[in-house]
């Protein structure tokens, strides 16, 4: 259990039969009444964020979500398969569960499964990945001035928008959570 008065940011607590990780918190003491604590909670499962106010003293369960690497295989129509590393053990999930996690995300790529009481919620994929560019516009010279950005195809088929200077066969670092261009890699 812990008290609403030691809330910080990135602690997961259970309430109201949902899981919900602190984004926001902020102690507040009004010149009247008592002092709460406002909070803005990011559902962990739907992804849906609410803001709940507490009083100091109240108490909520702590949840405890376990991150283990898995290995991501193969998609198989709407299952996606991955692979403890470990013990080679493989479990399929499907695309709800997935999301846009694995936009970016190759065969045989190393992603982190989020579980609660055995319950896989979530599929983090790397912060950063590297991938080739399989279409895009042919950059033409002196059009690098402007900052200008065109959209390119990467070879897991999402779409990023490139810097002008960019070619088809170059290889790109990309921001998994933002989906932007980095650098050439």
């Amino acid at each position: 259990m812990i008290s609403a008065g030691d809330f910080r940011n990135g602690i997961t607590i259970e309430l109201d039969n949902n899981i919900y990780q602190i984004i926001e918190f902020q102690h507040v003491k009004p010149g009247k009444g008592a002092a709460f604590v406002r909070t803005k909670l990011k559902n962990i499962k739907s992804g849906g964020v609410v803001e709940k106010t507490f009083r100091p003293t109240e108490k909520c369960p702590q949840a405890r979500i376990d991150r283990k690497d898995m290995q991501y295989l193969y998609s198989d129509g709407d299952l996606f398969n991955f692979m403890d590393v470990e013990n080679y053990e493989q479990i399929a999930l499907n695309s709800e569960t997935i999301g846009d996690a694995l936009k970016f995300v190759k065969e045989n790529e190393m992603c982190k499964i989020c579980s609660h009481n055995g319950n896989v919620f979530a599929v983090e994929p790397p912060l950063f990945v590297e991938l080739e560019i399989t279409e895009t516009e042919p950059g033409f010279k002196g059009d690098t001035a402007t900052g200008a950005t065109k959209p390119a195809t990467v070879e897991t088929g999402a779409t990023v928008y490139v810097p002008l200077f960019v070619n088809q066969g170059d290889k790109i670092k990309i921001d998994t959570r933002t989906g932007e261009y980095l650098s050439r890699a």
